[in-house]
């Protein structure tokens, strides 16, 4: 229970069903103050009045020194080698859906269940995973790396619902969350700004900003502040051209920088995969690929390659960004996903 409308519905929902509900927080950030975001006291505290409405025991569980360790520590890690990562991602891989469902077991729970718009259902052996019907709340791309022994212990009971049905059973249930607005930002970076958060935890060498074709334009403070498709706050001043991000190269500390249409790329290496409907990848599959979270789902094939995976796109992709996931869809059904290593 993040304390908001999402999971106070979803729980309010098991009740009815005639679950027996356990609410529980995850603390998870030591600066619990940022007033809006998932693990602030004010999120906690409405979880609580949502937990005491619907006559359920309730429970904040510290994941901390986990989640720095896991989560903080990677996306430092990442930036410092000019990738761009998704600690969504991250943290439902290494927290939610495996210290908390391991935590959830501990209480003799036979499942953990979440407020994500998504669906998942058993068919034959194995339990498969497809995006919500509420296409503009589907948050499917994050979950991508459920796995079968983790799919079998989750309910998601807002699946088939979409957002204004969500909020309309709120107020029918009285919950006085029902209206509370939505964050959108990493629930630890104070203010969005991931670059003031990045200075105080990693070392950043000066260097190069240098265009396509190898000329100096400029230098830059880290790579760590750019990422791929950037267009602001390059520091080339004005030269006459608008220039984007196109590739950051960790090993020769540079920033490349060209035209928007040096952003397109054909395809992309991705690695640390995972496939829900089979283990494994064997021969070539056409799927639609998403490259970022929100972003449209293309045409493409993949490709399985050693212990990776190749994506061919029917037309070239702006953006291609390594440490972003790829996730690959047939229809509603997630197929899988991987971490972007190479735009191609």
């Amino acid at each position: 229970m993040s304390g908001g409308v999402d999971s106070s519905v979803a729980a309010a929902l098991l009740l009815e069903q005639g679950y027996e509900v356990i609410g529980v927080t995850m603390q998870i950030w030591p600066q619990p103050d940022k007033e809006g975001t998932c693990c602030s006291l004010s999120a906690v505290e409405d979880a609580r009045r949502v937990a005491t409405k619907l006559g359920i025991p309730y429970y904040v569980l510290n994941f901390q020194d986990l989640f720095a360790q896991e989560v903080i520590a990677d996306f430092c890690a990442e930036y410092q080698r000019g990738r761009t990562p998704n600690p969504c991602i991250r943290c439902n891989e290494k927290i939610k859906f495996s210290a908390l469902l391991h935590r959830a077991r501990e209480l003799d729970a036979a499942y953990l269940a979440t407020g994500h718009y998504v669906r998942a259902k058993k068919q034959g052996d194995r339990y498969l995973l497809y995006a919500a019907r509420d296409s503009h709340k589907d948050q499917s791309y994050v979950l991508y790396g459920l796995r079968q022994e983790q799919l079998r212990r989750l309910l998601f009971p807002l699946g088939e619902l979409h957002k204004t049905q969500t909020r309309a059973l709120a107020e029918k249930y009285g919950l006085a969350v029902a209206q509370k607005a939505e964050s959108q930002e990493i629930c630890f970076v104070p203010d969005n700004d991931y670059r003031a958060f990045l200075r105080g935890r990693i070392r950043q060498r000066p260097g190069e900003i240098v265009d396509t074709a190898g000329k100096v334009l400029g230098r830059h403070q880290g790579i760590a502040n750019f990422t791929i498709g950037q267009r602001r706050n390059l520091g080339l001043g004005d030269m006459g051209r608008r220039y984007f991000v196109v590739e950051v190269d960790p090993a020769l500390n540079r920033v490349i920088v060209g035209q928007k249409t040096d952003l397109y790329r054909s395809g992309l290496l991705a690695a640390d995969l995972n496939f829900i409907p089979f283990s494994e990848l064997t021969s070539s599959l056409s799927v639609q690929a998403q490259i970022r979270y929100n972003a449209p789902r293309t045409p493409a094939v993949i490709f399985p390659q050693d212990s990776q995976v190749r994506v061919d796109f029917a037309s070239p992709q702006a953006a291609v960004t390594p440490g972003q996931a790829v996730v690959f869809y047939q229809g509603e059904l997630v197929v899988g996903g991987g971490t972007i290593m190479k735009a191609l």
